[in-house]
């Protein structure tokens, strides 16, 4: 007599077996069930949930998920924005180097050109961190609050991890400071349009911002070390 055919899916496995498929699939759906409440009530107008739960939402949402309408009216993006970094080195002989600009928004865009399927961190990663920045923070780059100073930290992180890739420091130097800056140019009008725009780019830039070993904590086999942290703070 033949064996009987074997019962596809979960119903193959085992009793044990099929309880732990089912409690995986269970964790994964209450995960997912719970992230999508998140978002739909950071996205949704203020109701009693999300005012009784604002700091719970926030606390998940962002920096990696927040969602904004800049493509749509009333408030459409405007302007090509393109945030840029520099390194401040230490040689093994003890002196200070400056590294060029790198424009990581440019790094982004070729990265993105002629990818059909191109990933959330190249789209969305460096732009957002930026924006949530400039949005949190005075003309002063003085952070307005708790999101003021963990957006920073996010930037910074960004910023080390970038410049690291591109091995700005040749395997030897210490990177000791990075600088970041944006460069805003309005978008230029259709040629149908009589609307004159001001092309002169418009340049926001940071003071130079301490690197510590906070910035780049899974950092392992990277050719550019970094410093120790230090008493006085990350500034």
């Amino acid at each position: 007599m033949p064996p009987p055919p074997a019962r596809p899916g979960i119903a193959g496995l085992s009793f044990r077996y099929q309880v732990v498929a089912a409690l995986a699939l269970a964790v994964v759906a209450v995960g997912a069930c719970f992230h999508l409440a998140m978002v739909f009530l950071h996205v949704a107008p203020a109701n009693t949930v999300s005012k009784q739960h604002g700091a719970l939402v926030d606390d998940w949402v962002y920096p990696e998920f927040e969602q904004n309408w800049k493509l749509f009216a009333p408030n459409p993006l405007q302007q090509n924005i393109a945030v840029q970094a520099r390194a401040e080195l230490r040689t093994p002989d003890g002196e200070l180097r400056q590294t060029r600009w790198y424009d990581l928004s440019a790094q982004d865009g070729a990265a993105i050109d002629g990818n059909l399927l191109p990933s959330h961190t190249q789209q969305n990663e460096l732009r957002r961190a930026w924006d949530v920045y400039v949005g949190t923070h005075d003309a002063q780059d003085r952070p307005t609050g708790l999101r003021g100073t963990l957006s920073e930290q996010y930037l910074r992180r960004i910023l080390v991890l970038r410049l690291a890739r591109l091995d700005v420091g040749g395997g030897k130097d210490v990177m000791e400071r990075v600088q970041v800056r944006s460069r805003s140019t309005t978008i230029e009008p259709p040629k149908w349009s009589d609307e004159k725009v001001n092309q002169k780019p418009l340049y926001r830039q940071v003071a130079w911002w301490t690197v510590t070993s906070h910035d780049a904590p899974l950092d392992s086999g990277t050719r550019v070390r970094v410093l120790a942290p230090t008493a006085g703070g990350a500034r």
